[in-house]
């Protein structure tokens, strides 16, 4: 596994070692001593979350301000952009936000550390993405950041009309928002 700083360099994005031949491919999507090795952290995963979503299905920016998670996400098939926001007050970084681009056929995964909003949006005509969690979904504790607040400018890769349910439509702009101390 190879692990790729992006530019907040807390958002890995990580690309594993696959074995291919004329059978097809393998690779190892998750292993806690190759994961711990490349990025230099170590953590305990206890939820794995499976989503479905349709061409221009935008999720997110989610996050709990209590109970925070950390996420390695990976698409198991299509493609996202998947963007990650930091709200940790205190940190170089934050109120600014990294986007990579996920797939099923790039097999690359991102972590995503506890204290960042995440989401992602749907640019192929669907996609499932699977991630990981270092803690448990707690409704109580979510919150969702405004996924086109104006002061976070994010370039979501949108060719047409955004598909949200209304949570995530009525998410909270980040001068409002709960942050991380």
């Amino acid at each position: 596994m190879k692990a790729i700083r992006t530019d907040i360099p807390e958002v890995l994005l990580l690309e594993p070692k696959v074995f291919g031949d004329a059978r097809g491919w393998f690779f190892e999507a998750y292993n806690r001593r190759a994961f711990r090795e490349a990025t230099g952290v170590d953590v305990e995963f206890v939820q794995d979350n499976h989503s479905r979503s349709a061409k221009h299905v935008l999720r997110g920016l989610h996050y709990q301000i209590r109970q925070p998670q950390g996420k390695l996400v990976r698409v198991t098939a299509g493609e996202v952009f998947d963007v990650s926001v930091d709200l940790r007050r205190g940190s170089a970084t934050f109120a600014r936000w990294v986007g990579v681009a996920l797939s099923a056929e790039s097999k690359r995964a991102v972590w995503v550390p506890p204290g960042f909003a995440h989401g992602f949006v749907v640019v192929s005509e669907f996609a499932e993405v699977q991630y990981k969690t270092t803690d448990y979904y707690a409704p109580e504790h979510e919150r969702v950041l405004l996924w086109n607040d104006p002061a976070l400018a994010i370039a979501w890769p949108l060719a047409g009309e955004s598909v949200l349910n209304d949570r995530d439509r009525r998410g909270a702009r980040l001068a409002e928002a709960e942050i991380f101390a």
